[in-house]
Parts: structure tokens; C-alpha cells; sequence
């Protein structure tokens, strides 16, 4: 169970972050396809480069679920060139267009009305998208009310003493779950300053000088990945 203390410094931390950096509007897309197909294009990569593919995609009419499942390998592979790994990230979409396919016509709508643990389980089957991206996928492009954890927040955590060495994916999604109320905005929100908190402060080297969550206990010489 979740220390009551815990689950405190865990809303504390939502405050002191959103206070200090406000709402991040996040996620950066236009559709519910352009959604989860940044989160796939997103794994091991900046946004940044993810936004140039997305802007290939779209410059050649190919951000749609039948055009790429009509492209070729060798096409897709070519368009998304800029977020690294192509070959492989362009045969995970292929993977999760044709899984979409198979199971809602293509139609990302025809997800909505699917249990969330169901459609969560179905995700991950999916060969190439694990548990951030099926989260991921959820909450920003289905809008359901799921906890999106990643490196960042396995580096706050743990330095802040949130979370044991090897803490799992789950054990972590499950301290913010049960600290928070269930809210899509929230999570979303949070899940957005995490992500801006790691980038400008709990980096591999830490720059806690000026950190929101600077004054909560932490051991800031954790060295993380």
C-alpha cells in the first residue's frame, strides 16, 4: 500500500510543479492518429526529431490510417527517417495500423467505447508498443484515465526516495494512481511537468539549484541513466 506521507509529497510535487510552470498543453496533435503515431515515434528519441517526421508525414498525405497502411515499408521508412530507427519504428505503425484495422475498421473513434484495461491489454500485444506508449495512447489520444510513467519519472521518484531501486513500471503508475484523484487532465498535466521538470533539472546531472521540488528530501547524487 501506498504511504499516506507518499501519497501527500506526491500531490504536493503536482502543485509545486504546475505553479511553477503552469499547464502544458499537452499533447501536440490534431487528430487521434497523430496522437499515437507520435507516441510510437516518439521511443527513443527528442520530440523534436518526432515533429520533423510527423511534418514528412503530412507533407505527403500519408498521416492517415489507409495511407499508411497502403505505403510500402520502404516509403514509411523513408518518411520518418528523422526520429531514428526507421526501419523498425515504421514496422511497429505498420503493426498498430493494421492491428487498428483489424479490430475498429481503421477508425480510432471505434476505440472509445472499449474497457480500458481490455483496450490496454489489446494494445500491448500489439508487437512494439509497450507500456508507455500503450499508456501513452490512452490518455492523450483516447483521452482515458491512465497514468503515463517514463524515465523521468523514474528518476524524480527515486531520488526523491519515492520508489526502490528496480521499482517496476506498474509500481510506479500505481503511487500516482492512488495518490491522485482519477482525472484525465491531471494526469495528462502532470505526466507534461514531469517531463519539463527532467528535462531542466533531474537530468543524469542534476541541476536542483532553482527546482521546484528542490526543498523536498532527495539524493540528487542518484546516477540514473
Amino acid at each position: 500500500m501506498t504511504d499516506r506521507g507518499d501519497s501527500r509529497r506526491i500531490r504536493d510535487f503536482y502543485s509545486a510543479l504546475y505553479g511553477r510552470y503552469g499547464p502544458q498543453n499537452w499533447w501536440p496533435a490534431r487528430t487521434r492518429l497523430e496522437c499515437a503515431t507520435g507516441a510510437i515515434l516518439t521511443q527513443n528519441t527528442s520530440w523534436k526529431n518526432v515533429e520533423k517526421a510527423i511534418k514528412a508525414l503530412k507533407e505527403n498525405s500519408m498521416l492517415s490510417a489507409e495511407k499508411i497502411k497502403a505505403a510500402s515499408h520502404e516509403r514509411l521508412a523513408a518518411l520518418i527517417r528523422p526520429c531514428g530507427y526507421h526501419n523498425l519504428k515504421a514496422k511497429r505503425l505498420k503493426n498498430f495500423i493494421d492491428f487498428l484495422f483489424a479490430g475498429y475498421g481503421g477508425v480510432m473513434e471505434n476505440m472509445l467505447a472499449e474497457d480500458t484495461d481490455r483496450l490496454r491489454e489489446k494494445l500491448l500485444s500489439v508487437n512494439g508498443i509497450g507500456e508507455e506508449t500503450a499508456d501513452s495512447i490512452l490518455l492523450y489520444a483516447l483521452g482515458k484515465p491512465v497514468f503515463v510513467v517514463d524515465n523521468y519519472s523514474r528518476r524524480i521518484l527515486r531520488r526523491h526516495r519515492l520508489i526502490p531501486e528496480g521499482a517496476s513500471y506498474s509500481e510506479m503508475q500505481k503511487l500516482f494512481v492512488r495518490s491522485l484523484s482519477v482525472d484525465v487532465e491531471v494526469f495528462g498535466e502532470y505526466h507534461a511537468l514531469i517531463v519539463k521538470t527532467g528535462k531542466l533539472h533531474c537530468r543524469k546531472t542534476p541541476r536542483c539549484e532553482g527546482c521546484p521540488l528542490e526543498h523536498d528530501p532527495h539524493d540528487p547524487g542518484i546516477d540514473l541513466f
